[in-house]
């Protein structure tokens, strides 16, 4: 795949999550669309997520925020290693509202300067991650994993966006 294409697909992703973006309100974030969820629990320096190494079965539905801090997460850690540094332990949840907003907006603006550096020659190289030992996996592997994940995780906020302001009913 080549980088133009990679980033036309990126572009074309985050116009359809800025659509939601722009309409999110502070009270989306914590909104709980069902009794059995994960979300973001406020503990004193900042915000912590509800998380098991091994994914729960029934898996919880996630609020709002909880997506908003895995797709900060898993993108500043592919940040981290596409650019040779050291990947991140912890990635702080800046907390419902525009802050979060603008969190996302950075991490897009500094992937699109690792995406605009990226030769035919760096998509085709080793990827770091998340693939960490699967020779077969490259770099455009991992661009055209960041690009689905973040379409499934625009569509996921989207959704939770609509249904909240639907009026949907909250958790019994």
């Amino acid at each position: 795949m080549s980088a133009p294409l990679l980033r036309w697909q990126f572009d074309l992703t985050w116009s359809l999550f800025e659509v939601h973006l722009q309409r999110l309100e502070p009270e989306d974030f914590r909104w709980e669309p069902a009794a059995h969820c994960w979300t973001m629990h406020p503990d004193g320096d900042g915000w912590t997520p509800d998380f098991a190494e091994v994914e729960p079965d029934p898996v919880p539905v996630p609020t709002l925020g909880w997506v908003t801090w895995h797709i900060g997460w898993w993108w500043s850690v592919t940040l981290d290693h596409l650019q040779g540094r050291t990947p991140r332990a912890e990635v702080a949840w800046p907390g419902p509202g525009q802050a979060t907003v603008e969190w996302l907006r950075a991490l897009r603006a500094e992937w699109l300067t690792v995406l605009d550096r990226l030769t035919d020659t760096d998509l085709a190289a080793p990827a770091p991650f998340p693939w960490r030992d699967d020779p077969e996996m490259t770099v455009a592997h991992t661009v055209g994993w960041v690009n689905a994940e973040l379409m499934k995780n625009a569509a996921e906020i989207g959704q939770l966006r609509m249904l909240r302001a639907a009026g949907a009913g909250s958790a019994p």
